[in-house]
Parts: structure tokens; C-alpha cells; sequence
């Protein structure tokens, strides 16, 4: 079982299932033909249907496959978990949700009867691109995963021997796949940010790293470009370890492919990631090293400090908390409230410090999960101040995440109804609460709901709302009560939005989504079921059964599709404190060896799924187990 992370090929196909970029690493490929060789009787089971790939399949043997799978599974991801469609050797028969992101791949051949198996496959959608990763793992690891898809039982049953979810999150292959095919992902969209550091002022900083980036500033940096490094030493880095394909590729724009190439030579040039940070790849190879970048004799130097840091030292810390919310306005569902936070840090200091500071509200913030950067040591979690030492990276970087409930009651509160007064004509109210509870320093920068209708396309609206300004768009209405430069602090709003909505008349569409493989049931309907619907006593019941026979089915790519429910969203940003009680001293912030340097903290609070259901409508719940 390999203990570390090894890749042996990873391709990028568009959405049109065409291999556009692959790259496959000898070296590790050589490491998994010698653990074929030792343990042949692993691997080759007369049982067993499904052998092993003796070499890495082609570029057009990886689409074929997956085109093959998409067929079978309903879709890219596949269903997940095993229903009629599932076919026995498929990876839904195997009835784990965790085969929808690791994949399995049938190679066909001709001159072969049997079919041979690709496995582990780490797959990552971005945007219009899928990214297979294959890790290495041992022999031992594709039998047992051979067998589970040939077993008659399914689900993870109690007490069963082999789980597959378990089984592979054990493995720091899987692990570190899923980081490269991350970051590849981020490469080919242009989506390599850092994490945002909000400081009261932007002025130019110096330094190394600001060669590369510019002034830091407020906001995060630019999309990424292809380094300019020299070209003998890429294709020679890139030669000596990896091979790529020589098939013709078309999609992906030659500076795109190039930033990829320069991406995988630096980071991983033998098939094992040695540093995934962008930014630490792009720095080095722009601006190289010198004698002063060598630490001293008597300390060791991090792989996430590459160089040291030369400039004006300070450190900048900003607490970073998004809240979901989900309010329904009725008494059989109850509200729900979720914040996940993130302290992100920037510490421009000289030398190879170590920083040690209290996290102050870590118990009272009802913390359910807690993780660090690998730069940190954390001492056993009990006091009220939890103590944390670090020794931090270059760049601005995220320290510590978490998610905790909401210690505070939601920022804003209210309700909001829809109802259909005609097929075309739709009267809504909204009523709203803003900050209440809420003192200063705490102060929301602004505040926008959106009323979205992704299936009518709206004609006109009439209303006045008591506070702030409506703006109309094709197909959504946008409310905006608090504009930025005109923050609220200190006191609570109320804000109040009658009106009614105008839609054009209601043209049925019928698209062809990955549910259809599970059967059109709305065929199946009777013609005396269809005459029923028209006795409903209650005429809004049957205008929202006129206009919603037409919807198309939910796409199994989404399966808790919005487009089917009436919501509004609201969109906001909280600055001057966390809502979790999560907070930083920094006064209390000590640096070893000493140095003066100031310490800047901020926070500030964003809105992420924050829905407002339809009180008159349909909408999703979970149920949740009761405390």
C-alpha cells in the first residue's frame, strides 16, 4: 500500500467527452508494473471478470470509456447508488455515493474478450471541463474493489468487511488526487486566487512576493498566466519524468495548455506532488533564488516557504464567515442556520519566525468542525482561548476553517410570499427585519434580494418598497434595501415590499436532461386523473398545476433543483465582527524569535445560500435528528 501520493496519468476532456490535454508518468508507471509483477496472483482471478489494464489506455480509448459510462450511469457523475438501470460490474451496483467523484473506466478492446478495468479515476468537474486523476494504488486495492462490484448485496452494511467510502478516504493517493485535480481545474479556468485579506488601506508593501502580485491591496489577485520560463529547462524537467500525448488536441487555448505543462513540470515532474501552491511555483520561477534566500544553518526550512521574505514586516489577519440560512415561516419547519468560517492570514516577516496567538470564542462559537494549515500546531482543544502556533507561509493563506452555528439570531429575518392571482400574474410580499439585535461596531456594508424566475421571463412589475430601490431583468427581480457607502450600524430595519409580477404568457419547454433515463412518469398519467385535476376547488391549486406540467424533470446532476420552488435569495456583507463570537487579539499576538511588526485584524461576514421559501409554495426540507 503506497504510503505517500503517486500519479500515474491524468487527462482533460471537454464537455463534448473529447480528450483535450493528458499526461502520463513513466516513472510511477514503472512502480506499478513492478507491484504487478510481485503480486500477479492479486491481480488476475479466473472469477473475476474484470482484469487489470496492462498498460495505460490512449486518449481515444479514455473517451470512448467514459462516453460509455455516461450511457450507462445517466451522467458524468453517474447515479451514486444502485437502482433498476444499474448493471452488475457498474460502479453504481457497488451503492456508494463516493463513486460519483472516484470513477471506474471499462478499456474494450477487440482482440481481447474480457474487458479491463481502469481504477481509481479521481474525478473533477470544472466549468466546462472534466479532470480524471489516476493515483497509484496497489494491486491488493483493485481486487477488493473488483469484488464489491460483483457482490449481490448493496449499501455498506453493518458489520461488513469491506466498506468502499472508508476504504479509500484511507488512502493518501485518493487524497492527494483530488488536490491536483483541483488545482488543475482552478489552472484551466483562471479561478487560482488567494484568500481575500481585508486591511483599512492598500499601500505597496515590497517585497519578493509583490514582485509577482503587484500591491496587495484589499482583494484577491488576477488569473494566472503562464510563467516566462526558459524553454530548454521546462521540456528538459518535463522529458526526463513525463511523456504527453502526441494526439492532436483542440479546445483548450495554447496559453491555457502551456500553463498546465509549466504547472505539472514544477509541481509534480515525476508523477509525485511535491508543492500545488500556484502562486510559490509562479514566484519561484519569475524571480528564481538567491544566497539570501538560504535560512540559516541551524533551522529548517518548510516546503510552504520556498524563499524567505525580504520588506517592511507586519501581519494581517481576517476573520472570514459566510452564513447559509434557510427560512421556511412555518411551524412544522423549523429554520435552519449554518456559518462556516475561515481565518485567512498574510505575514510578512523576515527569517523563519514562528507566531503563536489565543483564538478567542473557540468554545463558545459551538465549533462542529475544525481544521488547520499544515503550518500549524494545535495543542489539545479545551480552553476558552485556544492557543495556536504557527510558521506561516508566504501569501495570503488560510490558517484555520470551520463551521459553527450561529450565535447570534439571523441577520435578517422575515418572510416572503408569492402567490399566483392568474396563469401570467403573480402577487408577492416581503417583509423583513434587518440587523435587529445587532450592535455596533457591527454594521452591514449592504443588502440586495433577488427574486429569481428561471422559467418565465418577466414582462413588467408594480410596487413601491419601503425602503430602498427595484431594479427588473428578464427573468429575475432585484431589491436592493441597503446600496454600499450607506451601511446600517447600530439599529435595526424594518423594510416591506408589496407588488405583483407579470410574466409573458407560459410557452412548455421539454428538454432532454440525464433524468430521462429513469422514465417519463407524467406519460404514464391516465386520461381520468388528467380530468380530476380540473375539479379542484381551489383555483390557485389548479394554476400551479397548469403551469408546473410542464416542467421539465430534474436534472440528476442536481437533484435538489431550485428551479422547481419559489425562493428569493438575499445577497449581503457584515463588516466589524464575527457572528460566530470567533475573534483575534492583536495584542495577544507573539512572534520567536521577536520582532516588531504591527498586527492587523478584521472581519467580515458574507452572505452564502441565504433563501427565503415561498411561505405559499412548495418547498425542499431534511429532516434532522432531533438533540
Amino acid at each position: 500500500m503506497p504510503n505517500s501520493c503517486s500519479i500515474r496519468a491524468l487527462w482533460i476532456l471537454t464537455n463534448q467527452d473529447t480528450v483535450v490535454f493528458s499526461r502520463r508518468f513513466p516513472v510511477v508507471e514503472k512502480r506499478w508494473r513492478a507491484a504487478c509483477e510481485r503480486d500477479k496472483s492479486s491481480i488476475v482471478e479466473d472469477d473475476l471478470k474484470y482484469n487489470v489494464v496492462p498498460s495505460l489506455p490512449t486518449d481515444s480509448e479514455i473517451a470512448a470509456a467514459f462516453i460509455d459510462r455516461k450511457q450507462r450511469e445517466g451522467s458524468a457523475r453517474g447515479f451514486g447508488i444502485r437502482i433498476n438501470q444499474s448493471v452488475e460490474g457498474s460502479d453504481s451496483w457497488v451503492d456508494d455515493p463516493i463513486t460519483r467523484h472516484i470513477i471506474s473506466l471499462c478499456i474494450k478492446k477487440e482482440e481481447e474478450e474480457k474487458n479491463r478495468i481502469v481504477w481509481p479515476l479521481v474525478l473533477h468537474i470544472k466549468g466546462l471541463y472534466c479532470i480524471l486523476v489516476l493515483p497509484l494504488v496497489g494491486p491488493d486495492h483493485l481486487k477488493v474493489y473488483t469484488r464489491m462490484r460483483k457482490r449481490s448485496d448493496c449499501g455498506d452494511a453493518v458489520g461488513a468487511d469491506e466498506n468502499l467510502s472508508p476504504f479509500l478516504l484511507n488512502l493518501p493517493s485518493i487524497t492527494g488526487a483530488f488536490m491536483v485535480g483541483h488545482m488543475i481545474g482552478d489552472i484551466i479556468t483562471g479561478d487560482v486566487t488567494e484568500p481575500e485579506i481585508v486591511i483599512s488601506a492598500s499601500p505597496s508593501v515590497g517585497g519578493l512576493l509583490d514582485s509577482l502580485t503587484g500591491s496587495i491591496g484589499i482583494s484577491a489577485r488576477a488569473k494566472p498566466v503562464a510563467a516566462p520560463v526558459a524553454g530548454s529547462a521546462a521540456s528538459g524537467a518535463a522529458t526526463s519524468g513525463a511523456m504527453t500525448s502526441d494526439a492532436p488536441k483542440i479546445g483548450l487555448r495554447p496559453l491555457d495548455r502551456d500553463a498546465i505543462r509549466s504547472f505539472i513540470s514544477s509541481a509534480m515532474p515525476f508523477g509525485t506532488p511535491l508543492d500545488l501552491n500556484y502562486t510559490n511555483i509562479s514566484a519561484v520561477k519569475i524571480n528564481g533564488f538567491s544566497s539570501a534566500d538560504i535560512p540559516p544553518a541551524d533551522q529548517k526550512q518548510p516546503a510552504w516557504k520556498p524563499y524567505l521574505y525580504r520588506g517592511k514586516q507586519r501581519i494581517l489577519f481576517t476573520i472570514h464567515e459566510t452564513v447559509h440560512v434557510a427560512m421556511y415561516d412555518r411551524d412544522e419547519i423549523p429554520d435552519s442556520k449554518k456559518i462556516s468560517g475561515q481565518v485567512n492570514c498574510r505575514a510578512e516577516l523576515e527569517g523563519l519566525p514562528d507566531v503563536m496567538f489565543p483564538l478567542i470564542g473557540l468554545d463558545t462559537a459551538r465549533v462542529e468542525l475544525l481544521s488547520f494549515h499544515p503550518c500549524a500546531q494545535v495543542p489539545e482543544h479545551g480552553n476558552e482561548k485556544q492557543s495556536l502556533m504557527f510558521s506561516p507561509p508566504l501569501g495570503n493563506f488560510v490558517l484555520m476553517r470551520y463551521q459553527a452555528f450561529c450565535g447570534m439570531g439571523p441577520p435578517i429575518k422575515g418572510f416572503y410570499q408569492l402567490s399566483m392571482v392568474s396563469e401570467n400574474e403573480g402577487a408577492f410580499l416581503f417583509k423583513l427585519r434587518l440587523m435587529e439585535g445587532y450592535r455596533a461596531p457591527l454594521s452591514m456594508d449592504f443588502c440586495t434580494v433577488t427574486m429569481p424566475f428561471p422559467r418565465r421571463r418577466v414582462l413588467s412589475f408594480d410596487g413601491t418598497p419601503s425602503i430602498g430601490t427595484v431594479a427588473v431583468a428578464e427573468h429575475l427581480v432585484e431589491w436592493k434595501i441597503i446600496t454600499t457607502g450607506r451601511g446600517v450600524s447600530g439599529k435595526s430595519v424594518e423594510a416591506t415590499f408589496p407588488g405583483t409580477v407579470k410574466f409573458a404568457p407560459w410557452q412548455p419547454q421539454r428538454l432532454p436532461t440525464s433524468g430521462a433515463v429513469l422514465g417519463n412518469m407524467e406519460d404514464e398519467e391516465s386520461d381520468a386523473e388528467t380530468e380530476s385535476t380540473y375539479n379542484m376547488a381551489n383555483v390557485e391549486e389548479l394554476l400551479m398545476e397548469k403551469m408546473n406540467k410542464d416542467l421539465q424533470a430534474v436534472d440528476l446532476e442536481e437533484p435538489f433543483c431550485w428551479q422547481a420552488y419559489d425562493y428569493a435569495k438575499v445577497s449581503f456583507k457584515i463588516m466589524g465582527g464575527s457572528l460566530s463570537g470567533m475573534s483575534i487579539d492583536p495584542k495577544s499576538v507573539s512572534i520567536f524569535p521577536a520582532v516588531k511588526a504591527p498586527v492587523e485584524f478584521s472581519t467580515q461576514v458574507t452572505s452564502g445560500d441565504y433563501i427565503l421559501w415561498n411561505t405559499l409554495g412548495k418547498c425542499p426540507v431534511a429532516a434532522t435528528p432531533k438533540a
